[in-house]
């Protein structure tokens, strides 16, 4: 004798689907809001292999953890997806014309789209991070609190991250029912994160230098603003060693932050970013022409963008200076015969 009518198991399926689960063997249950399948151990595993990364990058972008976590957990689904298996891809990053990393082609909203290919999942959140830090589109997110994951969710899904029309309450719902904002509460709670290591205040003081806009904070009038990224100029008696110390930072990060090469020194007055520089200067500064004295290292420190970009940009060779009154493209790519 079967222990329900078909009748009752249509009332009791449409009772958990009102509930948000649906049973698909044993331990296992389906969310019907992402549609993703999963048990708790998947939940664990995932966040017990990449919660780190998503600490390190709210400390080192501002994005909630939170967040990071709920994206790769919908878009790789628990890490188990094509993408995320073949090309360690968890946040379902595609191409577009400025990738020069690898690629896997996926069918998606079209057949056989580009999608980015990463050497390590490691590899993925850190672009992850810097994709939402360089975007335009998506500049409005950083104006939130680091806190406010629900603001956050909808403003992904406003700013066009994902198609899908739910996707702002799949994320809110996923980071509470696994409970990943214990993971911002962290940050905020025991470390200063580089978004929110000087909180600004109605006393902040404007200055401008060299055309470019300085906020010198009342609560450490070391740290100011540029491009969005944070910096610091050199005083006497700082070190990589001592400045790594003072902003929560790696040696190497400073370095790698400033286009340094290994062994290279500090003057007192050099600018410091304690950010990635981006891909882009501000709005508002379209173009730079080159003066007698500046390199395009300068030229990248003076705007904030990465030395490699400002070359490529311009379609110059790496290493070598073009001539005064150049005229170099700061925000978009120099059209070829220009």
């Amino acid at each position: 004798m079967a222990l329900y009518s078909k009748s009752m198991k249509k009332v009791l399926f449409i009772l958990l689907v009102l509930t948000g689960l649906v049973s698909c063997g044993p331990g296992r249950v389906i969310d019907t809001q992402t549609g993703i399948s999963h048990s708790n151990r998947d939940v664990a595993m995932y966040t017990s292999l990449y919660a780190d990364e998503a600490i390190s990058e709210m400390i080192r972008t501002g994005i909630p953890a939170s967040i990071t976590l709920a994206q790769g957990i919908i878009e790789s689904d628990y890490g188990r997806s094509r993408l995320a298996t073949k090309a360690n891809n968890h946040f379902g990053i595609k191409c577009h014309n400025d990738w020069k990393g690898g690629k896997i082609y996926h069918d998606d909203d079209r057949r056989n789209e580009c999608f980015r290919k990463y050497r390590s999942p490691e590899e993925s959140f850190r672009d992850h991070s810097d994709f939402l830090v360089n975007g335009s589109r998506y500049r409005f997110l950083f104006d939130y609190d680091q806190g406010d994951y629900k603001n956050w969710a909808k403003g992904l899904k406003r700013a066009g991250y994902a198609t899908n029309p739910k996707y702002a309450s799949m994320l809110i719902r996923t980071i509470e029912d696994n409970d990943l904002h214990q993971y911002d509460k962290l940050v905020m709670g025991s470390r200063i994160s580089a978004r929110k290591s000087v909180p600004r205040t109605p006393h902040s003081e404007l200055r401008t230098q060299n055309s470019q806009t300085i906020v010198l904070h009342n609560s450490n009038t070391r740290i100011r603003e540029r491009n969005r990224i944070q910096y610091i100029l050199v005083e006497e008696g700082d070190t990589y060693e001592s400045l790594a110390k003072e902003f929560d930072l790696l040696s190497w990060e400073i370095f790698r932050y400033n286009d340094l090469p290994d062994g290279a020194g500090l003057v007192v007055g050099q600018l410091v970013y304690l950010q990635p520089k981006r891909n882009k200067a501000e709005h508002g500064k379209e173009f730079h022409i080159l003066k007698e004295g500046e390199t395009m290292y300068t030229i990248s420190q003076l705007y904030g963008i990465k030395l490699k970009t400002l070359y490529e940009k311009n379609g110059l060779v790496p290493g070598r200076n073009p001539e005064v009154g150049t005229e170099l493209w700061l925000r978009r790519t120099k059209p070829e015969g220009l």
